[in-house]
């Protein structure tokens, strides 16, 4: 069967044309942007009667976010999403059409606002270490009352997550629907360069521990041990987090780690330009080559089939299993991206939180 998105391209169960229209022919080429494979900016389309067209296999990804790149005949080149089709997700660095394949559909909980949204406070640390301030948003579930004792989750680029992934919004329905407790959740936003914070960084593992993790303690109490206290983040703020937990492990009680950046040369060669790759492979190393560990709790993992890091997401969830960790890996057919993160939030994120929260 095949389908059309409206008037955009035409989609099939494994497959996608796209077009580009060019009655004037003014365009000199015209480039697909896409996450499934590299290279990252191809096909190259073929022009024919006015339009510019490409065959993209899906490569088995329920979604594919996209953009063309448009050289023009004067030398100019820009990039922009489909004109011919309406769908996009949103981020932060602009808008990127969107196609959905046949079987694909977001999850039922998307489409419902909850009856109360909690509240939100502004949070502000001053890390010495850092020698930068951390900055985020502290939400709070309905009828948690200042001072009370509840469960909180500390997320990694939190704004960007509540406003991209549409967390709250989860966390919300998942405290009214009774499967959560009354709770927090404090938005962390990267404090300096989020390459440099969230590389596998033993300054940043020194400040969350003695100066982020006190600091909301006393804005955000919860009750004792650290099964209280859960952490989440995606790309490098998975990686972020996991290196936290192998320094300081008595600091929470469950990881929601979602596409981490685990980069290892076996797996990642086209990451070596990174700034922090060996850094961040020597970190890696370590935890795939311990026999064990004395501190394990459980992580939940996420990775789309499509992505370069499922392979590295992989070998680790295997390897914190050998080391006795309550793990699991969730493979689902998208990309590295804020959609494909929110669709797994529940059940999956909900899932962990309860088995350490109730």
């Amino acid at each position: 069967m095949t389908t059309r998105q409206e008037a955009g391209p035409e989609i099939t169960k494994d497959r996608v044309v796209f077009r580009v229209s060019d009655p004037d022919e003014s365009y000199e080429e015209v480039r697909l942007l896409q996450e499934i494979r590299r290279p990252r900016n191809e096909p190259l389309f073929t022009r024919r009667n006015g339009v510019w067209e490409a065959d993209f296999a899906s490569d088995g990804a329920a979604r594919i976010e996209y953009q063309f790149e448009i050289a023009h005949a004067d030398g100019g080149r820009e990039v922009v999403c489909d004109p011919d089709n309406p769908r996009r997700a949103p981020g932060p660095f602009g808008d990127k059409s969107v196609v959905e394949l046949p079987g694909y559909g977001a999850p039922e909980w998307t489409e419902r606002e909850p009856v109360e949204e909690g509240r939100l406070e502004e949070f502000h640390v001053r890390s010495t270490v850092l020698r930068e301030a951390v900055d985020g948003l502290l939400w709070s579930s309905d009828e948690v009352d200042d001072g009370a004792a509840v469960p909180l989750l500390i997320v990694h680029d939190g704004p960007e997550t509540a406003r991209y992934s549409r967390l709250l919004q989860c966390l919300a329905l998942a405290v009214e629907d009774g499967e959560l407790p009354p709770m927090r959740a404090a938005l962390l936003q990267p404090p300096g360069d989020r390459n440099e914070t969230y590389s596998a960084s033993a300054a940043y593992a020194r400040a969350f521990s003695h100066e982020i993790l006190p600091a909301l303690s006393d804005a955000a109490p919860v009750p004792p041990g650290r099964a209280a206290r859960a952490a989440m983040g995606a790309s490098l703020g998975a990686l972020a987090l996991l290196h936290v937990h192998r320094r300081h492990p008595a600091i929470v009680g469950g990881l929601f780690l979602q596409s981490g950046s685990f980069f290892r040369m076996r797996y990642d060669r086209q990451e070596a330009g990174f700034p922090r790759f060996r850094r961040i492979s020597r970190f890696v190393g370590t935890v795939l080559t311990a026999e064990d560990w004395a501190h394990p709790i459980p992580v939940t993992m996420t990775c789309g089939t499509v992505e370069e890091n499922l392979a590295n997401n992989r070998a680790v969830a295997d390897a914190l299993r050998r080391q006795s960790y309550p793990v699991k890996l969730h493979e689902h057919p998208d990309a590295h991206n804020w959609i494909s993160w929110r669709d797994v939030f529940r059940p999956h994120l909900v899932d962990l939180l309860q088995g350490i929260w109730t």
